[in-house]
Parts: C-alpha cells; structure tokens; sequence
C-alpha cells in the first residue's frame, strides 16, 4: 500500500489568522508540517491540542 497521496488530498484549517487559510476553511498549501509542541509542561498527554501543532502557520 502506498503512503503517497501527493496531489490527492485537501487541507482543511479553520485557522483564520493563518496567511495560507483560504475562505475560512482550506489551507492553500501543498503540504503542511506538523509538529510536536515543545516546551510545556504536561506535553504527551494524548490530548491532541498537546500533542501537534501546525509546523506552517503563519500569521497574516
């Protein structure tokens, strides 16, 4: 099975304070980067707002 999905997918983000959010819902870009939050305290708690954070973002 292949893991490779280039071009078949969208990106959805409701961030709108994102430069690269499109219509409130979409991100634009091709590809995201998602990354561990680093420096808090209780981090690894399988809460997802704990666990990733959107490596991309860029405020508008």
């Amino acid at each position: 099975m292949s893991h490779d999905k280039t071009g078949c997918q969208t990106i959805g983000c409701t961030v709108v304070s994102c430069k690269h959010n499109s219509q409130g819902m979409y991100c634009d870009l091709s590809r995201i980067q998602v990354e561990p939050m680093t420096n808090c305290e209780g981090c690894h708690s399988g809460n997802p707002a704990d666990e990733s954070l959107c490596g991309s973002y860029r405020a508008k």
